[in-house]
């Protein structure tokens, strides 16, 4: 059974930096068409003080962002074998640029089972700022644990 008492449970922030290198292979990577994504003279002329993060990146610096204590599902001892990726929704802020540190904050917002317990669903929501406290967005993630 799911213990629901997670709902509202915050990880400690994590901080990470935006690395050139990552953004272009990851505008690259997702058939990114605007070269702005990967091509800093590109995303001068457009005006942008820098190479900027192509839509969805948020998702991969919450990857790398290193973890300053044990995940949420690790918290469970949920065996991560047994976990789906079930829906990712994304909020825009202020653009995130390469070089930029960007702070990241998930937060548990709901958990529930569904065909009597086969499957459970924990849903976290991520907040994510900037160097200067401004708001680069948001993410809503929903994980399912096949039991």
């Amino acid at each position: 059974m799911l213990d629901k008492s997670i709902v509202g449970q915050e990880s400690p922030p994590k901080t990470v930096m935006a690395e050139p290198g990552q953004m272009k292979f990851f505008a690259k990577a997702t058939g990114a068409v605007d070269q702005i994504y990967w091509d800093e003279e590109a995303a001068m002329a457009a005006g942008h003080p820098g190479l900027p993060a192509a839509p969805t990146y948020l998702f991969c610096l919450n990857n790398f962002a290193p973890s300053k204590g044990p995940s949420i599902l690790a918290q469970l001892g949920v065996d991560i074998g047994r976990v789906l990726h079930g829906e990712q929704r994304f909020k825009y802020g202020k653009p995130i640029y390469a070089g930029d540190e960007i702070t990241l904050q998930d937060k548990v917002i709901d958990a529930y089972e569904k065909k009597g317990g086969a499957l459970q669903f924990i849903l976290t929501e991520t907040a994510a700022t900037n160097q200067h406290g401004e708001s680069v967005g948001s993410m809503t993630n929903s994980l399912v644990i096949r039991n």
